[in-house]
């Protein structure tokens, strides 16, 4: 994020934002499009991450935002994210993956299950951000 909020054209509100996003953990290596389409499981329970097109660095709570909001079903999200391991920031990551599902629910067909999906777990982000 910091190569990014240091650009000269970042307005002093876009270097807030940034800086506030960046402050949901210590930046690491992050997958940057985590979803379940983007992962197999082998017959051991390993996990692949694939197409990493979106690969950057950032806090690594921020694929486990999109995760749940692309992904998950609401009734496993604490379940996923005691799996997770130390979630510490999620609540600093989750608005930004949550407008990013706004965006993806705008593509859904209306009334579709696609859509009914990305509302249902929207609306677990908003719970939980409340």
């Amino acid at each position: 994020m910091p190569a990014m909020t240091g650009r000269p054209e970042c307005t002093s509100a876009v270097r807030a934002l940034g800086e506030r996003l960046a402050q949901a953990g210590p930046e690491t290596l992050v997958h940057g499009d985590a979803s379940m389409r983007n992962m197999r499981t082998s017959s051991k329970g390993e996990i692949a991450l694939l197409d990493w097109e979106d690969v950057g660095t950032g806090p690594g709570v921020g694929d486990l935002a999109w995760l749940l909001v692309s992904s998950v079903e609401p009734s496993d999200w604490s379940e996923t994210i005691l799996a997770y391991g130390d979630s510490e920031g999620l609540y600093d990551a989750l608005p930004a993956a949550t407008a990013q599902a706004f965006f993806a629910l705008t593509d859904a067909p209306v009334h579709s299950e696609a859509a009914a999906a990305w509302v249902q777990r929207i609306e677990e982000a908003s719970q939980r951000l409340t």
